[in-house]
C-alpha cells in the first residue's frame, strides 16, 4: 500500500490520469483485502505501517484537492464565472457576476 500511495503521488504530480485511475482501482482492491483482517490480529509493526499509510493517504488527498481547486479556478476563468471562494463549511462556491 505504501508503494501504491507513492505511485499515486507521482501520478498526481505528473497529472497522469490513467495512472491515477489505476492507483485508485488498486487502492480499492487493497482496501477490500484489508477489510478481511481483524485489527486484533495486527502486530505493532503492521499498525505502524498502517499509520504511515494513513498519513501518506492524507497527503495525497490534500494534493488531489489542490489540483481540483486549481482546475476549477481555470475553468471558472475560461467560462467567465466570478472567482470561487470557500464557504464557512469548506465547500467551494462560485460567485455569480
Amino acid at each position: 500500500m505504501l508503494a501504491l500511495l507513492e505511485g499515486e503521488r507521482q501520478a498526481l504530480a505528473a497529472l497522469d490520469i490513467d495512472r491515477i485511475n489505476n492507483c485508485s482501482n488498486d487502492k480499492m482492491d487493497l482496501c477490500a483485502r484489508l477489510d478481511q483482517v481483524r485489527p486484533e490480529d495486527l502486530d505493532e509493526e503492521c499498525l505502524g505501517l498502517l499509520d504511515a499509510v494513513r498519513r501518506l493517504n492524507t497527503i495525497n488527498r490534500r494534493l488531489r484537492n489542490l489540483i481540483a481547486t486549481n482546475v476549477q479556478s481555470r475553468i471558472d476563468a475560461m467560462a467567465g464565472v466570478g472567482a470561487t471562494y470557500q464557504s464557512a463549511n469548506g465547500r467551494m462556491v462560485a460567485q455569480s457576476i
